[in-house]
């Protein structure tokens, strides 16, 4: 894996022990220090001495724009986007996923990886990060091992107006419900607070598109860890956001640019 952006006096001249080095694989550490979250300043709504939350999203798309192939993400991904996928998880506080991609994907709970296990007691993290569902219904497959064998309880945000009987069983198969909209959706500026309110500051979502569309939609994302994979797939694939367009579209900077095998691995920030 080579860095091809930022480029710096170091990286220009770099030996070829250097990470920058395009003949050699980078180590997890490497992976966790260039995807590390900003350091933000404490954020009264969310308690005395709290994080400000910062939400980021990662995708990866063809080159043609589609974000799955057969209604899954894997054919289009690689396996240093699948090591890159794990290290972002094993940063994250929590886990953002809409209910259908806990359908399409087979989701399972987050585990603990003794590799960052240092970093994330040094962050004062727990083991592994939990999983939120968004699920406006709660038609959700409890017998999943995502709600019965999570190291950390999975949470289900969801809104006021959910089925109680739904909310009970969620509940009574281990789950947390967290209310996080005022009707039968959730409000994501409501989720991304709730979320932070439990602690979970460092978040992170993977979609799928519509979850995506909606959280750009309410202008709650602060970055995106894009994969751009050398692929072509032509058909009717979603694109990696659905939903409405905005008013306005939203320009991001971007932060940094790694390739390795024509696969390009970018983070946009907001600007």
């Amino acid at each position: 894996m080579r860095r091809l952006f930022p480029v710096t006096q170091e990286t220009a001249t770099a030996a070829p022990a250097d990470p920058t080095d395009p003949g050699r694989e980078w180590t997890l550490d490497e992976l966790a220090d260039a995807y590390a979250y900003p350091t933000h300043a404490t954020d009264p709504q969310c308690g005395p001495g709290a994080r400000e939350p910062w939400l980021r999203a990662n995708m990866v798309s063809s080159l043609d724009g589609a974000a799955q192939h057969d209604g899954r993400s894997h054919p289009i991904s690689s396996a240093t986007d699948m090591r890159i996928f794990g290290t972002l998880r094993a940063l994250a506080d929590v886990v953002v996923v809409g209910a259908q991609t806990v359908r399409q994907e087979g989701y399972r709970p987050a585990r603990a990886r003794k590799e960052f296990a240092a970093r994330r007691e040094a962050a004062g993290q727990g083991p592994a990060p939990a999983i939120a569902v968004v699920s406006a219904s709660l038609e959700l497959d409890l017998s999943l091992p995502l709600f019965t064998s999570p190291l950390v309880p999975t949470l289900i945000l969801t809104g006021a107006a959910a089925d109680p009987g739904r909310v009970a069983a969620a509940e009574k198969a281990g789950a947390r419900v967290v209310v996080a909209g005022d009707g039968m959706g959730v409000d994501p500026a409501r989720a991304v607070h709730a979320l932070a309110g439990l602690g979970h500051t460092r978040l992170l979502t993977e979609g799928g598109p519509r979850l995506l569309g909606q959280l750009i939609a309410a202008g709650v994302l602060d970055e995106l860890c894009l994969t751009l994979s050398p692929t072509l797939t032509a058909g009717d694939a979603q694109r990696i956001a659905g939903g409405p367009s905005v008013a306005v579209p939203h320009r991001f900077v971007l932060g940094s640019l790694l390739e390795e095998d024509g696969f390009l691995f970018s983070r946009y920030h907001r600007s």
